[in-house]
């Protein structure tokens, strides 16, 4: 595994894929320099007269429905047919789905319209999307969630690798469970940390097919330059910028000394 993780790391940083971002108007502005420091490229394009041609363009698109609206659903629509026309990856971010009728309806009909290559959310909102009833306030959970028993219930429902990040991170297609203990709760104090991670996996998945392990490596990547970030400081505000420089400056060696994962054997028959 952490040959895979080496491997797509070293990859991703000579290839700078261009990643498209259908996302929210919070987080876009640390979505790129977080690509670029990474190594990736960024694209913002969110009119529904170019978004097809946009994502025909790039080697990956991301819909994030943080800041939803009826015209940027229709291009997330639109964007997702032409990224699988093309054959690119697709994450989707279901971002506080299940907050209101019109994001979960919304987020319906992406995963019935688009292929996804790739579900990313936390585990509040994976577990809203798989039909699981968790209280919600604003975009965040007001309860402590058992992850495995999420992850392992969605798998199940959706036919889709699903990343879910939380306490520890899970990483789950038909086959298996990844488990990830790296990272640091500082993640949790900066506004997009979650929605750049889905931009990064896009990243990831440009240059892996198969799809966990792109996932996993780019989740690994993730938590280990927050790690390092997190030593410099536990102040939010210099973490931002910190975790900015630890996505260019962490390596190989970094992740596969520091990554601490399991495989977690699944039920899913």
């Amino acid at each position: 595994m952490s040959l895979n993780i080496s491997e797509s790391i070293v990859k991703v940083k000579q290839k700078q894929p261009l990643i498209h971002n259908i996302t929210n108007q919070v987080v876009m502005n640390f979505t790129a320099n977080g690509l670029y420091a990474l190594g990736a490229l960024p694209v913002m394009a969110h009119d529904q007269q170019e978004v097809a041609e946009m994502a025909k363009n790039s080697d990956a698109l991301v819909l994030n429905i943080g800041t939803l609206t009826e015209e940027l659903l229709e291009s997330m629509i639109i964007a997702g047919k032409s990224a699988n026309e093309k054959g690119i990856p697709v994450v989707f971010d279901p971002v506080a789905v299940g907050a209101t009728q019109f994001r979960s309806e919304g987020a319906k009909r992406i995963l019935t319209e688009v292929k996804v290559t790739l579900i990313r959310g936390n585990a509040a909102e994976v577990s809203q999307l798989a039909g699981m009833k968790t209280e919600m306030r604003g975009v965040d959970v007001t309860e402590r969630l058992n992850q495995l028993n999420i992850i392992q219930q969605s798998i199940e429902k959706f036919d889709i690798p699903i990343l879910m990040t939380g306490e520890v991170d899970y990483i789950a297609d038909q086959e298996k469970i990844i488990r990830i203990k790296n990272g640091t709760d500082l993640l949790t104090k900066v506004t997009g940390s979650g929605c750049l991670l889905s931009a990064v996996s896009a990243a990831f998945l440009t240059v892996n097919k198969s799809v966990i392990d792109a996932a996993t490596a780019a989740i690994s990547y993730y938590t280990v330059a927050a790690e390092k970030a997190a030593e410099i400081t536990n102040r939010p505000g210099q973490f931002q910028i910190a975790f900015l420089d630890a996505l260019d400056e962490t390596t190989t060696s970094d992740v596969v000394q520091r990554l601490n994962l399991k495989e977690v054997k699944g039920d899913f028959k």
